[in-house]
């Protein structure tokens, strides 16, 4: 056989192959959706493996991966889950495949680590993956960002979350934000005003669809505290006066202690309880509220990831 059929023998043998390779790790990865049952199962689980069957392929493999991270996470999150097992695992192997896919971590910070449901309540597992974002891109500040922002919102260690502010804030090209957070975090550690500034923040250096929504949704719902908890002021300040409760906005308006009639950030009227406290009208459509609601309500998981 001259030599020239054998290398071409050898390159349509080798050809084959990894079609067939690529073809089941593309199967295997197909199965990893949000519609998963108890018997969802990484197929191959370890990074360094999948890295080894992607033949050179890591950015295709990495975007796969990368998909269905989003994918799986928006479907559990949608039907209100409690677990997100494979939530981690994706992420670990997306970033193993493509060290530099920063949307990647900023991802996994925003919804690995808050608690049930609105994430999957892995402050400890998100962490890990920023850190090791860090590592391989030391001088991208949005990570440094993302690791300070963990620790302040879901773990409520804002020494560490101070430092990471500052690490983030010696780089060059940084977002003047991290040294106003580095500087201000003993004065406003755990208020309002240092939350609104880290979802700005958020909302504002972020691409990716679904983390701008959930920064959208969180700023809204701080919107919301702040204008219930002042208009309950109000409330107070006018029974304080009067020796009674208003029934109306209207009354308030009266007394010179509003003007015109207050509206949620989504453009529909506050309500007057009879016994003073103000809620809105709808508290579905408000995420993450902790003032404004009704005795008792549960609010349903937020609806702000694509599930498909």
């Amino acid at each position: 056989m001259r030599p020239s059929r054998r290398i071409t023998i050898m390159a349509g043998l080798l050809l084959i192959t990894l079609l067939s390779t690529s073809v089941l790790l593309l199967r295997s990865v197909d199965r990893l959706r949000g519609s998963a049952t108890l018997q969802e199962v990484l197929f191959v689980s370890s990074p360094k493996a999948v890295k080894r069957m992607s033949l050179g392929y890591d950015g295709l493999v990495a975007d796969i991966y990368w998909t269905r991270a989003v994918q799986y996470f928006g479907g559990k999150h949608a039907a209100g889950a409690s677990h997100y097992r494979l939530l981690a695992p994706l992420l670990e192997i997306t970033t193993a495949l493509d060290p530099h896919l920063i949307v990647a971590y900023q991802f996994g910070g925003n919804f690995l680590a808050p608690q049930p449901p609105n994430g999957a309540g892995m402050p400890k597992e998100a962490i890990a993956l920023v850190q090791d974002g860090i590592r391989h891109n030391p001088e991208v500040w949005q990570l440094y960002y993302q690791l300070g922002f963990i620790y302040y919102m879901d773990m409520k260690d804002y020494e560490q979350a101070a430092r990471a502010f500052q690490r983030g804030s010696e780089l060059p090209n940084t977002h003047p934000f991290l040294r106003l957070m580095a500087a201000q975090m003993a004065a406003h550690a755990g208020d309002r005003q240092m939350a609104r500034m880290l979802w700005t923040t958020t909302y504002e250096t972020s691409r990716e669809p679904s983390i701008r929504a959930n920064a959208a949704a969180h700023l809204r719902a701080l919107r919301v505290d702040d204008e219930v908890t002042a208009l309950e002021a109000l409330v107070a300040r006018y029974r304080e006066h009067t020796g009674a409760l208003p029934k109306s906005f209207a009354d308030l308006q009266e007394a010179g202690l509003l003007r015109g009639n207050p509206l949620d950030p989504l453009g529909k009227p506050y309500r007057l309880m009879p016994d003073g406290s103000v809620e809105v009208r709808n508290p579905d459509d408000l995420p993450f509220i902790t003032q404004g609601t009704p005795p008792g309500y549960v609010a349903p998981p937020p609806k702000f990831l694509p599930t498909d």
